[in-house]
């Protein structure tokens, strides 16, 4: 197998410290809102890749972190806890909006078929870990203390620009957005491995420590908890590409000045799901959940097709026509798979090996997700019998994760409950029984066979332009809504809720507080409107 190895800018063999064990972290998620759909885009392909590991047949143990504290609203140790402004939003204490929102997080990633990682651990239940790491970084001369906080000294280091060879001068303090000097540090790049103080003195979550009472930064919780799980050897890190600086530059420089030795070799960023706009963001307010998607009729696994045919180091545009494809796509798919006899067998296992050896070659090859979805469609289209093909399918299935035979069976279930109309020759259609397109599906049919192509094509794209996906089965033909024409899709309405239009912000608290006066938390009650109510 061959990744793309963020750290050496080339794509290498990937290779384990302990052969046929794979030590893999996650970067998890800050639980202070909903995860957005640009989030997921990073599990989904973390996910893929640790089970085409295993379909591979590696052990893999996997780490996840849980951001509870410490995470400021500047990744370079500025502004306020993002868990405090969350709590503030919500008048809710810190604690009771890291539990909703991890929750809430797991529960889309069980919609997307996302694999809980072996272990999830809140930053807050490794505070021990933290001050050992701190304190031997102390006592090696690898961090200092100033103006009450504990800062790590990145003049220590021979190499600190791991990942994008960033050009000092461009790091300066001031031109980076978001960056203030801090008169603490030594040099500009230091950051803080322990606060005791900071801008704000209502930080809800502190701990004694040998500096003070105070909190762990943002970046020593992801080293603390994966040499906790991970040990000393990690052999894969993944994240998010906008997670390479400062954020997994800082684990590497503390966690080899802790160990003495190379940590991790292998890095693995997912690119950003962007907007016609940009890149999507919740600090620009916007929300496209997973939620809003089912509330305008999409199922959650149409996303995750969505995000499996592009490679994960490409940015990913995202535009209700790009996923309406998608969805089309995954709809057929899954009826082409449906239309498939589970008894036409039995499954060849001789016939599975070369389908199974280019998949692997194909998925190994930098984890191509979307020859991975090609070779589904390989597998329907190859001779063998039924049966192997399902095989070969929920095979693949184990890896890619979008329950094409849990939902194929479901539709052979619907199907065998559906009305079927037989014409002259024993030619049948089944459908949801609307005898007007029955009687199109026929008339194509007819055509067809009279070998006027061009008459049968205007039928099909007749029937698709009002929501109709045909599929061609033995001895006839299927048809069903795709979407069903009683719902009212939100085309041309923005993908995300932008929250940055004062105007448009102050109408819709006044007419949520109107109609729930009782109701003082306005950023659920903006959540409840976008999210819950149906599209207009």
């Amino acid at each position: 197998m061959y990744l793309y190895n963020s750290a050496t800018h080339k794509k290498e063999e990937f290779k384990t410290h302990t052969p046929g064990r794979v030590e893999m972290y996650t970067c998890g998620p800050t639980v202070y809102h909903f995860a957005h759909i640009g989030n997921l885009r990073s599990y989904i392909m973390e996910d893929v890749l640790e089970k085409f590991l295993r379909w591979t047949g590696y052990d893999v143990h996997r780490v996840m972190n849980i951001t509870d504290v410490g995470h400021l609203t500047s990744d370079a140790d500025e502004g306020e806890d993002k868990m405090l402004k969350g709590a503030k939003r919500e008048h809710k204490t810190v604690m009771e909006i890291a539990q909703f929102y991890t929750d809430a997080f797991f529960e889309d990633c069980r919609r997307l078929n996302i694999k809980t990682p072996d272990v999830v651990q809140p930053a807050t239940g490794c505070i021990d870990e933290y001050i050992k790491i701190v304190s031997k970084l102390m006592d090696t001369g690898y961090a200092y203390f100033a103006g009450g906080n504990v800062y790590f000294d990145t003049s220590k280091l021979g190499r600190y620009y791991v990942f994008n060879d960033h050009d000092e001068e461009d790091l300066a303090v001031g031109v980076r957005e978001g960056v203030e000097e801090d008169p603490n540090k030594r040099n500009k790049n230091d950051f803080v491995l322990w606060f005791t103080k900071s801008k704000f003195e209502d930080q809800a979550l502190k701990w004694d420590s040998p500096w003070g009472v105070g909190y762990p930064g943002w970046h020593i919780e992801c080293s603390g908890i994966s040499l906790k799980y991970n040990g000393e050897y990690l052999d894969l890190h993944c994240g998010g590409v906008d997670n390479a600086f400062p954020h997994h530059t800082n684990e590497i420089a503390q966690s080899e000045s802790y160990l003495g030795h190379p940590w991790c070799p292998q890095w693995f960023h997912v690119h950003h799901l962007n907007t016609s706009d940009g890149k999507m963001s919740k600090s620009k307010g916007e929300f496209l959940t997973v939620s809003l998607l089912e509330q305008k009729g999409y199922d959650p696994l149409a996303y995750r097709y969505f995000c499996l045919q592009s490679h994960y180091r490409k940015g990913l545009v995202f535009s209700w026509e790009n996923l309406d494809n998608a969805a089309a796509a995954y709809t057929k798919l899954i009826a082409r798979i449906a239309a498939l006899d589970p008894a036409d067998g039995p499954v060849d296992q001789e016939a599975m090996k070369p389908y199974r050896e280019k998949f692997g070659q194909q998925m190994g090859n930098d984890l191509n997700t979307s020859m991975g979805v090609t070779a589904l469609f390989d597998v329907l289209k190859t001779k063998t019998n039924d049966a192997t093909k399902l095989a070969l399918i929920g095979d693949f299935d184990s890896v890619l994760s979008l329950g094409l035979l849990e939902k194929a069976a479901a539709k052979r279930a619907e199907a065998a409950q559906a009305k079927t109309t037989t014409a002259e020759g024993g030619y049948t259609v089944t459908g949801e029984g609307d005898p007007a397109i029955d009687a199109l599906v026929l008339q194509r049919y007819e055509a067809k066979k009279a070998k006027n192509f061009a008459e049968a094509d205007r039928i099909r794209d007749e029937l698709k332009a009002q929501g109709i996906e045909i599929v061609d089965t033995k001895g006839g033909a299927s048809w069903e809504e795709s979407v069903k024409r009683n719902k009212t899709r939100a085309k041309g309405r923005p993908c995300f809720c932008n929250f940055t239009k004062p105007i448009m912000l102050h109408i819709h608290i006044a007419f949520l507080l109107l109609q729930s006066p009782s109701h003082h938390n306005v950023s659920a009650l903006l959540y409840f409107h976008y999210h819950r109510t149906p599209a207009r």
